[in-house]
């Protein structure tokens, strides 16, 4: 698994690292399943500190992305190429309703009311 990291990118490092592996998984870098590297490896390579690797990768698991098991390391989580799309067309949203001036608490509203 190839990451890089823009370092025109104004956002949190944890968040460019999370970023770069949704990308490799979208892109069918890594599939369902697969292990990652260790933080201490993907943190050399990226150039940043293991603690932010760990950050991101923290983030990941806490989308349901990454899975976190003893013994075997940092896996792809099944289903998380696509859960990963839909995660980033939510943030697309987000960010787009912010911009009108809507809440987070207004989307959940019309969410709802859809549903």
């Amino acid at each position: 698994m190839l990451l890089k990291l823009d370092t025109t990118d104004t956002r949190p490092l944890h968040e460019q690292v999370a970023g770069a592996i949704r990308r490799a998984i979208a892109e069918g870098e890594c599939a369902p399943g697969d292990r990652l590297p260790p933080a201490r490896d993907l943190s050399r390579a990226l150039g940043v500190n293991a603690n932010t690797v760990l950050r991101g990768l923290r983030t990941l698991r806490d989308e349901g992305v990454l899975e976190f098991r003893r013994g075997r390391g940092v896996t792809v989580a099944e289903g998380a190429d696509q859960r990963s799309d839909l995660l980033a067309r939510v943030r697309l949203l987000v960010g787009d309703a912010a911009l009108q001036g809507y809440s987070r608490a207004d989307l959940i509203e019309m969410i709802r009311g859809i549903a």
